[in-house]
């Protein structure tokens, strides 16, 4: 009995207990807002899109903690989850819907919230659109993750097999006009359908635009500047519809809906006054023009409200452009009636407005609901704007008149003679008198009536050269009695200058069958005659310099070459060509090089005399016949003060320039020579002389002909050189200087001409840079080096060496250096690191940025690179602290003798200076074993010469590997 007691009062007890948490979770429930569970919406793997906007239940003000049952699960257990903001400032406004995956497999779906919809966004006091979703939390794992999407809330899900997950929207506003569940690949390509669409409404609608504006400056009737307005209107609001302007300027949600209103307003104020502006309704009452202008100034204001409030604006702009549709069918039905024309072309516009507004009413207002509607309504308006501007230029283009008529033909002629604006030309042949209709003595300066009268009177203003021919045509036409003149002449006007005129005219035979009348047209061809003398003068001239062209110039020195042999002169040719004009042109522009151009050509014109003829070739060089001079001693004078003159400095912006030519001759010698054979002599001497060094005169020779000739030949066997693999590599030992083991190798290319046997690659290198062929051999040589050090290894095994392979100009300077490097790499498998590229400075600073781009793309590939032949060029040490080069060759002129004390202090500075810059050193014609001694003691790392080894051929390198890298052997 004690036992039962003390069971009930310990029940007791923990009833109590259990009551009190009870009312806890009770009242802690009572404080966070609950919502009821929503039934799953079941998706499968052939849903590709699905609305979820009539199953998603939306809870307004419910504060920033939400509480949500979940849907059942497949357990048919419900949870209870609770939800916290993550946005400052929230309204409390949520969301909640629930996807239940019923298929086998994982679902990779997207929620898409757009902006804005125009379905369903009100007449009064629009929706323009916000950002719909802040964040969504599901029932099970972490927040959706947010896509990238200008004018979408975009969130990617996945759903597992057979799960049942509750999504819990943050909602940035109590409104959510849709919510879809969209397939990812579904979904983009949906977006690039309508991307597609939208892209060519704008560009049409832009086109329009464009067109109306242009017409507009042509024809500057008042219409058009309206449906211009209109137009840009059109076009503001599909900018802004499409979501391109976003895509112009960064605009947040807030700014967009004044864009949006803006645009709204923008196109109702146009739409009144095109109506207004195309009906001119001003000239039919004074008060509705008044009512007119204040419509106008309100949607002008309306501009200012939607920064301020953009729904209010929007609303009055949708109102307004309805009611300016309605008062306009109105007014064009009864101007219609009237028979007013205007009116009537404006019917089929205001036609498809209307039906442009029914549809916008019904989608406004939520009657028609689907995702099309929205970018068809776009479209109309600019189908609109195109019908509008259809009837402003047929309307515009008529004149605005209608009425017709016929004319007879004389009339017709009448017309068409004063529509030409040419001059009536009138001699009565009985009475001698000639009249002009107009009055051509306006139009030469002269009195009026001036030219009227006999036709002798003409004479004496006439050009001399054709006064004589102008009787005898007038002559020949009235003896004849049939014909028609046809005759172009000059004749002087007031001012002294003269008019081409060309007059074209027939006789009137009378009954005697005499000449009674002269009657045709006079037309002045002034400009066509000066074009015609411009081009002919463009055609033997150059256009800078005023000077005969070549085409000219070889044509003089035929005709001096023809007469030659039996006057005893002896013309000398003479080719002249500026040095180093191209680095004129590019420090201080083309404009620059123009002006020193002219400024030779004044220099040179002063040396000559009048029966010696200079002319421009081509860009910088000059070509001149010497004919004045026979006596050679003369003649090379003469030269000597041509380069005299180009050397005298010019002043230009502020600085001198000091130019020098190089200047070949050749004196005519063979009575058969041709003109174009002297002037070949004479560039080849110039060639010659620029090859020298330039600033130099160069006679022609006859054994400049075979050279020319074997250069040639030599570039067409090194064109085949390749194919048949008349190329080779050799490569000549680098040497670590500290323990006299191999480091590297250089390589050296090798061409064995089948007839000629070695040819040295300072005869042939050059020739390959000139033809273009340096790009061919350049790959061939990367290739060609990685090919066998990828051989060797195989045969030895991997090997701690390195190969170096030079680099041109033309290479560096040419954009597909990189990819030959890397198609290099990629074939032979080769790594980076074990290539080193050798670059000289000159070469480097033939273009030093652009060589500098190359460089650091060649740098970040993996490459080493090294400044080849130091000490011989600019040897500026900025270049090695602006270039990526870690290795640097000391030319052999730092190593000799001659330099006495002082070679030791350059090489002590040099190599110190490189180790300072983590740089390494390799020495290059190292003669004696002391020097290797002195440069290891100074800190150089690597050496190379002959004394080490000359340049060996494969074979020979694979056969000093395997002796000198035994341990690298394979089994």
């Amino acid at each position: 009995m004690m036992m039962r007691r003390l069971f009930a009062a310990f029940a007791r007890g923990h009833l109590a207990a259990l009551a009190v948490v009870a009312l806890s979770l009770a009242m802690v429930f009572m404080a966070v807002p609950a919502a009821f569970a929503v039934e799953p919406v079941k998706i499968s793997r052939e849903d590709t899109a699905l609305n979820l906007t009539a199953t998603t239940e939306v809870y307004a003000n419910q504060g920033e903690a939400f509480q949500v049952s979940t849907a059942a699960g497949a357990d048919g257990i419900r949870r209870r989850i609770e939800v916290r903001s993550a946005t400052e400032g929230h309204q409390g406004d949520w969301a909640v819907f629930a996807l239940a995956n019923v298929s086998d497999e994982q679902l990779e779906r997207v929620i898409v919230a757009p902006h804005f919809r125009l379905v369903g966004s009100k007449l009064f006091w629009p929706d323009l659109g916000s950002q719909r979703i802040s964040a969504i939390t599901p029932s099970e794992g972490f927040a959706l993750d947010r896509l990238p999407s200008p004018d979408s809330d975009v969130f990617r899900i996945t759903l597992n097999p057979g799960s049942v997950i509750t999504f819990v929207a943050e909602l940035s506003s109590p409104d959510l006009p849709q919510l879809y569940l969209w397939e990812p690949n579904a979904y983009k390509d949906t977006v690039n359908s309508f991307t597609l669409y939208r892209g060519i409404v704008l560009g049409i609608s832009g086109l329009l635009a464009v067109f109306l504006t242009i017409l507009f400056v042509v024809k500057g009737t008042s219409m058009l500047p309206a449906a211009a307005a209109l137009a840009w209107a059109v076009l503001a609001y599909v900018c802004v519809d499409f979501g391109f302007l976003e895509k112009l300027i960064s605009i947040t949600s807030g700014d967009q809906k004044i864009w949006r209103a803006s645009a709204e307003v923008a196109l109702a104020s146009s739409l009144v006054i095109f109506l207004f502006t195309y009906l001119n309704l001003n000239r039919w009452h004074t008060h509705l023009s008044y009512v007119t202008f204040a419509w106008i100034i309100g949607l002008g204001l309306l501009f200012g409200v939607a920064i301020y409030d953009p729904s209010i604006a929007a609303g009055i702009a949708r109102i307004s452009f309805a009611l300016t549709a309605s008062a306009g069918i109105v007014l064009i039905v009864y101007l219609g009636l009237n028979r007013y024309d205007r009116a009537i072309l404006l019917v089929p516009a205001w036609a498809l407005i209307l039906v442009w507004l029914f549809g916008a009413w019904l989608t406004v207002t939520g009657r028609l609901d689907n995702d099309i509607i929205q970018p068809a309504l776009g479209g109309g308006l600019v189908l609109i704007v195109l019908l509008i501007g259809f009837t402003v230029m047929q309307h515009a283009f008529a004149g605005g008149a209608y009425s017709q008529g016929l004319f007879s033909d004389l009339e017709r002629q009448a017309l068409a003679l004063t529509g030409s604006g040419d001059t009536v030309f009138d001699w009565d042949v009985a009475r001698d008198r000639v009249v002009t209709t107009p009055d051509i003595s306006s139009r030469l300066g002269l009195e009026p009536g001036t030219m009227h009268g006999p036709v002798r009177n003409w004479v004496p203003r006439l050009h001399p050269d054709d006064r004589d021919r102008f009787r005898a045509t007038l002559d020949v036409l009235l003896e004849h009695r049939k014909g028609r003149l046809n005759h172009e002449f000059r004749i002087r006007a007031e001012d002294g200058h003269f008019h081409w005129l060309k007059i074209r005219a027939r006789p009137v035979v009378g009954a005697t069958g005499e000449v009674i009348r002269c009657v045709g047209t006079i037309i002045d061809v002034t400009e066509q005659k000066n074009s015609i003398d411009r081009l002919l003068a463009d055609a033997l001239h150059d256009n800078l310099t005023g000077l005969p062209n070549r085409q000219l110039f070889l044509d003089r020195l035929q005709s001096v070459l023809a007469i030659a042999p039996s006057s005893g002169v002896k013309p000398t040719v003479m080719s002249i060509d500026i040095d180093r004009y191209k680095h004129v042109n590019d420090a201080l522009g083309i404009a620059a090089g123009d002006n020193i151009l002219i400024a030779l050509t004044r220099r040179l014109r002063r040396l000559l005399r009048p029966q010696d003829t200079l002319a421009r070739l081509s860009g910088d060089q000059f070509g001149l016949i010497l004919v004045s001079e026979n006596d050679p001693v003369k003649v090379a004078d003469f030269a000597d003060a041509i380069s005299k003159a180009i050397m005298v400095p010019i002043n230009f912006a502020g600085r001198e320039i000091i130019l020098t030519a190089s200047i070949g001759l050749a004196s005519y010698v063979d009575q058969q020579a041709h003109a174009s054979d002297l002037l070949a002599d004479a560039e080849l001497a110039m060639y010659r002389a620029k090859r020298a060094g330039g600033n130099r005169v160069e006679p022609f020779r006859p054994a400049f002909r075979n050279n020319g000739a074997d250069r040639l030949q030599l570039e067409t066997d090194l064109r085949r050189a390749i194919d048949r693999k008349e190329l080779s590599m050799a490569y000549q030992p680098i040497i670590r200087l500290s323990d006299g083991e191999i480091a590297g190798f250089e390589a050296l290319m090798r061409w064995e001409h089948p007839k000629r046997g070695q040819i040295p690659a300072m005869e042939f290198i050059p020739v390959a840079e000139m033809s273009g062929m340096i790009g061919a051999l350049g790959a061939f040589a990367l290739e060609k080096s990685c090919t066998d050090l990828m051989a060797w290894e195989n045969l030895t095994g991997e090997l701690p060496i390195f190969l170096s392979v030079n680099v041109s100009s033309a290479q560096l300077l040419n954009s597909e250096l990189c990819n030959d490097v890397r198609s290099a790499l990629s074939k032979t498998q080769c790594k980076p690191e074990r290539l080193k590229l050798e670059l000289t400075e000159s070469v480097v600073m033939e273009n030093p940025e652009q060589a500098r781009l190359v460089l650091d793309k060649l740098k970040d590939m993996g490459l080493s690179l090294a400044l080849d032949d130091f000490g011989t060029g600019y040897s500026s040490l900025a270049y090695l602290t602006r270039f990526p080069f870690d290795t640097i060759k000391l030319d052999k002129a730092l190593l000799n003798d001659d330099m006495g004390d002082k070679r030791g202090i350059m090489l002590r500075s040099v190599i110190s200076m490189a180790r300072e810059m983590d740089m390494q050193v390799v020495a290059e014609g190292i003669e004696a074993a002391e020097d290797v001694a002195e440069l290891s003691r100074l800190g150089c790392a690597f050496g190379q010469s002959y004394l080490f080894g000359a340049p060996m051929s494969p074979d020979s390198i694979l056969r000093l590997l395997k002796e000198r890298f035994p341990q690298q052997k394979r089994a």
